[in-house]
C-alpha cells in the first residue's frame, strides 16, 4: 500500500474518531446539564437524606472528571447503563426498538429513492420546460413543509376524514404507510434536487454528444452514460440521509406513537433518563461515524478515480 494512501486512511480514521469522541463528550455533558434525575424518580417531595444515597447508588455523587471516564470506559466495553426509568438494560432496550426504527427508515428512503431519483431525471432531461419547473416546486416544498405538521395533516385526511389508514401506531403494513411516507419526504426532495443538478452537469459533458452521435438511443445516453456518471454524490447523499433518518426520527414517530428509537428517546427526556438519552446518543453517532465510513468505500468502489 502507497504511503500517500495510508496517511488517508489514518487521516480519515482520526477525524472519525474526533469526531465520535465530540459527540460522546457532548452527550455526557448534555445529559448532566439536564437536572438531577433523583427528583424525577423519588418525587419533590422526598426528604435530601434519601436523595443523597440515590445519587450515591448511581455514581452521581463522584467527581465529574472521574464520571466521565467511568462513562467512556463503559462505551468502550460495550455497557451502556442501566435506564433510570424502566431499571432495564440500555443496550437491550435499544436493541428491542432498534427494528421498528429501521423498519420506518428504509420504508421512507425506499419511497424517497423510488419519486426522487426519477423526478430529478425528469427535470433535468427536461430543463426549462414546465416538468422542470413543476418538479423544482416540489422538491422545494418537500424541503419546506415542517415534517411534524405534514404527518398531522396526513393523520388528519386519511385516518380522521377518510378512514382509509390507521392514525398511530404499529402492527400491520397498513400501520408503516402513513409514517413511511411522512418521513420520505425531506429526503425525497433533497435526493431530487441533487439529482437533477447532477444529472444537468453530466448531460452537458462532451461524451454525451459523443454518445448520442453514434445513434444511441436516449434512455441509454441517459441512464448508462450520464446517470452513471452523476451516480456519486446521489450515493453519498442517500447514506448520509438514511443517518439522518434513523437518528432523527424523533417527530414522525411521535406523530404516529411508532414504538422506535425516537419515541424511546422521548420518554428518556422527559424523565430525566440521562443514562439512556446518553446511550441513543452514542448510538446515533456510532451509526453516523460508520455511514461515514460505508460512503467512503462506496466511493473507491464506484469511482476509480478515487482508487
Amino acid at each position: 500500500m502507497k504511503a500517500s494512501t495510508v496517511r488517508r486512511v489514518g487521516s480519515r480514521l482520526a477525524s472519525l474518531f474526533a469526531s465520535l469522541l465530540i459527540a460522546l463528550s457532548l452527550a455526557f455533558l448534555l445529559g448532566r446539564l439536564s437536572g438531577d434525575p433523583t427528583a424525577t424518580i423519588l418525587g419533590p417531595l422526598a426528604p435530601p437524606e434519601q436523595r443523597e444515597a440515590l445519587r450515591h447508588e448511581l455514581g452521581l455523587d463522584l467527581p465529574l472528571v472521574v464520571q466521565y471516564f467511568d462513562y467512556l470506559r463503559g462505551v468502550l466495553t460495550g455497557d451502556l447503563g442501566q435506564s433510570l426509568q424502566f431499571y432495564q438494560s440500555n443496550t437491550s432496550m435499544i436493541a428491542d426498538r432498534l427494528p421498528y426504527t429501521l423498519q420506518l427508515v428504509a420504508a421512507g428512503m425506499g419511497l424517497a429513492l423510488l419519486v426522487g431519483v426519477p423526478l430529478g431525471v425528469l427535470a433535468a432531461t427536461r430543463e426549462g420546460t414546465w416538468w422542470d419547473r413543476a418538479a423544482s416546486t416540489l422538491a422545494l416544498l418537500g424541503q419546506s413543509v415542517p415534517v411534524f405538521w405534514f404527518g398531522m395533516m396526513l393523520v388528519v385526511l386519511f385516518a380522521v376524514k377518510l378512514g382509509w389508514l390507521p392514525a398511530g401506531q404499529s402492527g400491520t403494513p397498513k400501520h408503516l404507510i402513513l409514517p413511511a411516507l411522512t418521513m420520505s419526504v425531506y429526503p425525497m426532495a433533497h435526493i431530487a434536487r441533487l439529482t437533477r443538478a447532477s444529472m444537468s452537469e453530466a448531460l452537458a459533458e462532451p461524451y454525451i454528444d459523443s454518445a448520442r452521435a453514434r445513434g444511441l438511443g436516449n434512455r441509454r445516453v441517459v441512464w448508462r452514460h450520464a446517470f452513471a456518471n452523476a451516480m456519486m454524490p446521489i450515493l453519498t447523499i442517500v447514506v448520509l440521509q438514511t443517518g439522518i433518518l434513523l437518528s432523527g426520527a424523533v417527530a414522525v414517530e411521535y406523530v404516529y406513537s411508532w414504538p422506535g428509537l425516537g419515541q424511546l428517546a422521548l420518554q428518556a427526556i422527559q424523565f430525566r433518563d440521562f443514562p439512556l438519552v446518553q446511550a441513543i446518543v452514542v448510538f446515533g453517532a456510532l451509526v453516523f461515524v460508520l455511514l461515514n465510513l460505508v460512503v467512503d468505500v462506496l466511493h473507491s468502489i464506484v469511482d476509480p478515480r478515487v482508487r
